[in-house]
């Protein structure tokens, strides 16, 4: 891979020291100031553009028409080269519930998109780091737009072997889980054997399970207020509960629908930008604008922005990480703290901040360019420029 020299990169994000980001290979090399000269292969002026982390987004059903649960390896490179002109460096395809063989085919499928995308000759675009499974031991009474046939309990302790596994290296798996289920919590257990990630979500669990849940290894939420019980003055609730420990980090659509503006700000105030983490929880639709689509062997309808199902639920979104971002920054959030959430929280709950996350000397250089407006004018995926509209 060749050398990168980014130039005049300082920006309001003060993770960065200097104004100078130089890339090796796929890493960051260095970070410097204007007043030092350094001989490089390729230099790219960025103009005092905002610079920040590749943005990481781990609750993604898919976007420009393709839907995770039916995706060959080509429609999951569609969806990366999409998110790459949005700001995101990598994600986790995520499925909603279904059958098995369903789930083997794009399991295979997203296998192969990790077993090249790397590869020089292979076209840069947002990484795919492994797969989320959402849902699929679910409480019913709390399915959203999920698909409740599909759900399963934990009672032989084997039908965590009936959802397929990645074969690449370093793959993550991350499941979305009601502890309430019968036998969740020793499936909390079990999946922490298998280094899988457990989080806490489509659930009315009470505080004595949730307290269970986290002791037995599970420490993240999914979609922080949604599908969820909420805060009351005389009962907690999974919302009150996880806003209540120190110790749990929540992801939440900052897109206005799922979550209103005010307890957006209230989410961040409590849980701070160490544990907050932005994610899109987009639909296929989501690149498409406006209009009437099929999902999950129902229509759902998207009419300025908000999605609706044939049930009357939301169905997730049609917002990119971006938006998550614009959202986040429009409420008066720190770049800084903004950056954290869609950058460095994800990568500490999928255990990778060491790599990914932030911009320092020796991580890898996935970063995103944007002016003052908001656009991305510039994303590099492990030294590599994926997006340019410079």
């Amino acid at each position: 891979m060749k050398n990168i020299l980014l130039k005049n990169a300082v920006s309001d994000n003060r993770e960065i020291a200097g104004d100078s980001i130089l890339i090796e290979d796929n890493r960051i090399a260095k970070i410097f100031g204007a007043d030092e000269s350094f001989q490089i292969g390729e230099t790219i002026d960025l103009n005092k553009l905002q610079v920040y982390a590749g943005f990481i987004d781990i609750h993604n059903h898919g976007a420009v028409g393709v839907d995770v649960n039916t995706a060959t390896a080509d429609d999951l490179r569609k969806v990366s080269r999409f998110l790459a002109t949005e700001g995101v460096t990598a994600w986790l395809p995520t499925f909603v519930p279904d059958r098995a063989e369903n789930y083997r085919k794009v399991i295979d499928a997203i296998d192969e998109v990790m077993a090249t995308q790397d590869d020089e000759q292979s076209e840069p675009a947002a990484r795919v780091l492994g797969v989320h499974y959402e849902g699929v031991f679910a409480n019913e009474k709390m399915c959203g737009a999920l698909r409740p046939e599909f759900f399963k309990t934990f009672i032989n302790g084997d039908e965590i072997d009936e959802i397929p596994m990645l074969k690449a290296t370093n793959a993550i798996h991350l499941t979305t889980l009601a502890p309430e289920i019968e036998g969740g919590i020793e499936l909390i257990k079990e999946l922490k054997k298998r280094n899988w990630i457990a989080s806490i979500g489509h659930t009315r669990a009470d505080v004595e399970t949730l307290n269970k849940a986290f002791e037995a290894g599970a420490s993240h939420i999914t979609h922080l207020f949604n599908a969820m019980t909420g805060v009351h003055h005389r009962e907690v609730g999974v919302a009150g509960w996880a806003l209540g420990n120190e110790e749990i980090s929540c992801e939440i659509i900052a897109d206005g629908i799922h979550v209103a503006p005010p307890m957006l700000k209230f989410a961040y105030r409590n849980k701070t930008a160490m544990n907050l983490a932005l994610v899109s929880d987009s639909v296929a639709p989501t690149g498409l604008g406006d209009g009437d689509f099929e999902l999950w062997n129902e229509k759902i309808s998207v009419i300025n922005g908000k999605t609706r199902n044939e049930r009357g639920s939301i169905a997730g979104s049609v917002i990119t990480m971006l938006d998550a971002v614009k959202m986040m920054l429009s409420l008066g959030i720190a770049p800084e703290e903004v950056s954290r959430m869609a950058s460095f929280v994800p990568a500490k709950v999928l255990g990778i901040e060491k790599d990914y996350g932030t911009i320092e000397t020796g991580k890898r250089a996935d970063l995103v360019a944007m002016d003052k407006a908001g656009n991305v004018r510039m994303t590099i995926v492990g030294g590599r420029v994926a997006f340019t509209d410079m």
